[in-house]
């Protein structure tokens, strides 16, 4: 792992965060079905992906669910799952100063 990560700032150690949980294509592809559909059960989105197994699908909302980037609620036998906005929020804001910061930079050499 690497070193001194926790002399970071909570909000660059949670934006490095949420950025390596970005860097998956599958974890990209779910998130963005739950934004366009707003909720989905597990099995619904592991066939809209079928070159994933199962399990892979399962293992990635894992991760997002420890990342509390989802919500998952027990339905019954299923598990229905849904963005969590307070967290994209908090991401979202995140993301725009830093890339404000990068946009206002001045020019050098």
């Amino acid at each position: 792992m690497y070193a001194k990560t926790q002399e970071f700032a909570e909000r660059e150690q949670a934006l490095a965060q949420f950025a390596k949980l970005l860097s998956h294509p599958a974890r990209l592809a779910i998130i963005q079905l739950l934004a366009e559909r707003q909720e989905c059960i597990v099995g619904d989105i592991a066939q809209e992906f079928p070159f994933l197994s199962r399990t892979t699908v399962s293992q990635h909302l894992q991760e997002l669910k420890n990342a509390q980037i989802i919500k998952g609620e027990i339905e019954g036998v299923k598990i229905c799952y849904c963005l969590n906005e307070g967290v994209l929020s908090t991401m979202e804001e995140y993301f725009s100063t830093f890339f404000q910061t990068l946009k206002n930079r001045k020019t050098c050499c």
